[in-house]
């Protein structure tokens, strides 16, 4: 009796797979975007720089014990000096004019920047690292985007929360999706499992077909948006590539395996529940 159960569910297997694929690819692309968040917000705060333009005569010595002070701070992730001559050499690059030989000086100041660690990229702990800094004999001033750091501030706890509740509702969305699409394709063999189960078929045998069946699928599915994930990370890094920083290999697999589990989860889950369903059913309930 399983052979003729297993081969009437191929007809709305593909169905169930494609549906199941697309949820799990959006599910998974949300999961994806959750894990990488905070590890994004925390590449963009250790990518702004912090200039801190030396006095025209500071000396040499007095740059390099700056720069020690600097680089031994609990605050500093990286720091480079640039030399004025460097800085010169690197304007004359981007604007292509020698600007050093037609004003017959070099108008550019020695500095350091800084990048600093990601928690203490907020308004208040900059404040009080430039007044530090700028407490130093040899500093003529300290320059960073101040607008960018306080916009950071308010918005990453914002964007962490509206993440969070999308991604509840998703999950909460695609469930009820697939599982209907599931009952949908159980209700065709309604009358099967009802013939199944009056000529003496156990409940435990009328199930395990459709169970081993939604397991594969979800397998299947799985598979299949893993594939999609990988493929939209890839386009979305061509755009992005800050995107490919940030990522860990481990949590990617993870992502993926989670994604192939509840695929399973849901699929086969749902399939046990259908066919309970029609198995309870009375006679005259299999025509609504």
């Amino acid at each position: 009796m399983a052979a003729p159960i297993q081969s009437k569910l191929k007809t709305s297997s593909v169905t169930v797979i494609i549906s199941l694929s697309l949820v799990l690819c959006l599910l998974g692309l949300v999961g994806w975007i959750f894990l990488n968040a905070r590890s994004l917000i925390t590449h963009v705060k250790e990518n702004i720089a912090v200039q801190v333009y030396l006095k025209e005569d500071a000396s040499q010595p007095d740059a390099e014990r700056l720069k020690k002070v600097i680089d031994a701070a609990d605050y500093t992730k990286a720091a480079v000096f640039k030399s004025k001559e460097e800085a010169a050499a690197e304007m004359k690059e981007k604007t292509g004019d020698d600007f050093v030989a037609f004003l017959g000086f070099n108008p550019l100041p020695s500095a350091i920047n800084i990048n600093l660690k990601a928690e203490y990229a907020d308004p208040d702990s900059i404040a009080w690292i430039e007044k530090e800094i700028a407490a130093d004999k040899s500093v003529r001033e300290v320059v960073y985007q101040k607008p960018v750091i306080e916009g950071l501030k308010k918005n990453t706890n914002k964007i962490s929360l509206l993440i969070l509740i999308f991604s509840i509702l998703l999950i909460v969305i695609a469930v009820a999706l697939i599982n209907n699409t599931i009952r949908l394709s159980i209700y065709a063999k309604r009358f099967l499992i009802r013939t199944m189960y009056l000529v003496g078929a156990t409940q435990g045998f009328i199930r395990r077909p459709f169970i081993i069946k939604g397991i594969v699928n979800g397998i299947i599915a799985g598979i299949i948006a893993d594939i999609l994930i990988v493929g939209a990370i890839v386009l979305l890094s061509r755009f992005i590539p800050e995107l490919l920083v940030v990522q860990n290999p481990n949590l990617l697999v993870i992502l993926f395996l989670a994604t192939i589990v509840v695929g399973i989860l849901i699929s086969g889950l749902s399939s046990a529940l259908s066919v309970r369903k029609y198995l309870r059913l009375k006679a005259e309930d299999l025509y609504f």
